[in-house]
C-alpha cells in the first residue's frame, strides 16, 4: 500500500480546516462510523482518535471503509451533481437550443441555482455560458464556410444584427472576418486530483492547466499568442481522446500518450518540452540532468523557467523534474499534485482498480 509522507496531526489540521489543498493526497477515515470522506467535507468532524488517513479511496475501500454520501470521495474533485447532469447533457446534446428562466423552472431547476453553478465552475453564468458555446460553434462553421445567414438562425438568434453583435462582443471581430482566424476551443476535464481546462488548436492540443493555477489567465494569454488564435467554448476531436487517455493513466493503464500536441513556444522552450517527454515514466531528473542532456550544463536557470512554463501538463511531463537533493520543488499545479503524480507512477499497483 501508499505510505502517507505527512503526520497525522497535520493531516487532522487539514480535516478541521476543510483545507481543499490535501484533495488527492489522502482520504479521511472514520473508525466509527465505517465511512471516508475528503478534507472538504461538510459532516460533523470526528474525533482525531477516530481517524486513520489512507492514500487513495481504493486503499480506503480495501479496508472496508464505504463513500460518505455527503462529499462523495469516490467522484471526481469538481464534478457534476446528480441535479444538474441532466440539463449538462441536453445541453452537450444540442448547444444552439436557447434555454430561458422559464424552461429551466419547466424542467424543475431553480434558475439562481443553476447560475450560482456555472458562475462557480465555469466562472461565468449560465447565460453567458450558452452564448459562448453558441459563438464557439458559429465560429467552426464560418471556418468551414457556411453562410452568416444560415448559422445565425440555426444558432437560436433572433436576427441577423442580433447574431452579429453577439459574435463581436465575444471575439472582437465580425462574422465574415472571423473565416480567417485560429481557433483554440476549451473545455474542462476532470481528474481526480481536480478540473483542468484542456485547450485544442487545429492540430492538436495546446493547453492542459488545473483551473485553480494561479497563473492560468497568463498562460492562456501566451499560448493564444504564439498561435495568433481566438479561445473559444467548444468540441474538438481531441478531447474524447485526451479525456479517455487521462482516465487510463489516473487508473495506472497508461504510461504514455498517442494525444497530438502542438508545442506553443520559443525553440528553446519546445526543446525543453521535447526533452521532457523523454523521461520514462516512473523516473524522475534533475534540472541539472536535463541541462547538461540540452548540451548546455550552465543552463540549469534557463531549463528550470523553460519547464516552469509549460502548458501541457501531465503529458508533457514536467512533474518528473525534481530538485537535485531529490526535493519537489517548482510546480504550477501545486506540490500536493506533483507528490500525487510521482506516487502514482511509482507505485502503480496502489492505484489500480
Amino acid at each position: 500500500m501508499n505510505r502517507l509522507t505527512l503526520k497525522p496531526d497535520t493531516l487532522y489540521a487539514a480535516l478541521l480546516q476543510r483545507d481543499s489543498n490535501f484533495e488527492g493526497i489522502a482520504v479521511v477515515c472514520v473508525k466509527t462510523t465505517g465511512i471516508f470522506c475528503r478534507f472538504t467535507c461538510t459532516a460533523r468532524k470526528p474525533k482525531p482518535e477516530n481517524v486513520e488517513f489512507m492514500a487513495t479511496p481504493h486503499e480506503a475501500l480495501l479496508h472496508g471503509y464505504r463513500p460518505c454520501k455527503v462529499c462523495n470521495p469516490m467522484n471526481h474533485q469538481g464534478s457534476a451533481p446528480e441535479w444538474i447532469q441532466p440539463l449538462l447533457a441536453e445541453i452537450n446534446e444540442n448547444p444552439t437550443t436557447p434555454l430561458h428562466n422559464q424552461d429551466l423552472r419547466i424542467r424543475g431547476m431553480d434558475p439562481a441555482r443553476v447560475s450560482r453553478w456555472f458562475k462557480k465552475n465555469h466562472n461565468m453564468t449560465f447565460q453567458a455560458y450558452l452564448r459562448s458555446l453558441r459563438i464557439g460553434q458559429a465560429f467552426g462553421r464560418l471556418k468551414q464556410g457556411e453562410s452568416v445567414t444560415g448559422i445565425a438562425f440555426e444558432s437560436g438568434y433572433d436576427s441577423l444584427s442580433g447574431f452579429t453583435e453577439s459574435f463581436r462582443r465575444a471575439t472582437r471581430l465580425s462574422p465574415s472576418e472571423s473565416r480567417q482566424e485560429n481557433i483554440i476551443y476549451t473545455t474542462r476535464i476532470l481528474t481526480p486530483i481536480g478540473p483542468m481546462l484542456a485547450g485544442a488548436a487545429q492540430d492538436g492540443i495546446c493547453l492542459l492547466e488545473f483551473v485553480d493555477r494561479r497563473m492560468l489567465e497568463t498562460q492562456i494569454k501566451r499560448v493564444t499568442h504564439r498561435l495568433q488564435a481566438k479561445v473559444l467554448l467548444g468540441e474538438s476531436p481531441f478531447f474524447k481522446m485526451l479525456s479517455n487517455q487521462l482516465d487510463e493513466y489516473f487508473a495506472a493503464k497508461r504510461r504514455t500518450f498517442t494525444v497530438p500536441l502542438v508545442l506553443a513556444g520559443t525553440p528553446f522552450q519546445q526543446s525543453v518540452w521535447n526533452l521532457l517527454q523523454t523521461i520514462p515514466y516512473g523516473e524522475t531528473r534533475s534540472y541539472k540532468q536535463q541541462a547538461a542532456a540540452l548540451g548546455d550544463p550552465a543552463a540549469i536557470r534557463a531549463v528550470a523557467r523553460a519547464n516552469g512554463d509549460n502548458r501541457i501538463s501531465i503529458l508533457i511531463p514536467c512533474h518528473r523534474v525534481i530538485g537535485a537533493t531529490g526535493e519537489l520543488v517548482g510546480y504550477g499545479g501545486g506540490l500536493w499534485r506533483k507528490q500525487h503524480l510521482l506516487k502514482l507512477e511509482h507505485a502503480p499497483d496502489d492505484f489500480e482498480n
